[in-house]
């Protein structure tokens, strides 16, 4: 797998964790601490979802032409993640903790069947046609992020 394409997973990664301190802090019964870790998550989750809409998809259709391949699949799927998390956004305002960890519940399986999709066939289509994918994705210079110019 790319550089770039791990990058992408490692925020996989990183959302899955910050969803998973929000469903630990609900169990707990930490309203406080559970706002402050779905923010970070909503946070995360908006940052890499805009990545993809905005660099990453773009750039997989104009190398293969594939309009409605998998990213139109992936923008469906955002779309309902999205929906999902403004639920639980919902049922954190409103105190309503076992509503919210039943969202989380939801949330979870959806967002791991995405990041599965993603994960097995898109990126590694994306790393086999995109040229320069870490310049695409923002994440350096043209070297693939072998030297430092990828830390920029």
């Amino acid at each position: 797998m790319s550089q770039a394409m791990k990058k992408m997973v490692a925020q996989h990664m990183e959302c899955d964790e910050q969803l998973n301190k929000v469903e630990t802090a609900l169990q707990r019964n930490e309203l406080a601490a559970a706002e402050r870790n779905f923010c970070l998550f909503s946070e995360q989750l908006n940052q890499h979802f805009m990545l993809e809409e905005e660099r990453l998809f773009p750039a997989f259709e104009k190398a293969t032409g594939m309009r409605d391949g998998p990213t139109t699949v992936m923008r469906a799927e955002h779309i309902d993640i999205r929906a999902l998390r403004d639920e639980l956004a919902t049922a954190l305002q409103a105190g309503e903790v076992t509503v919210a960890l039943a969202v989380i519940d939801t949330l979870n399986v959806l967002i791991q069947q995405h990041n599965v999709k993603e994960e097995n066939i898109l990126y590694p289509m994306c790393g086999g046609s995109v040229p320069d994918l870490m310049t695409a994705l923002g994440f350096g210079g043209g070297c693939g992020g072998t030297c430092s110019c990828a830390a920029t």
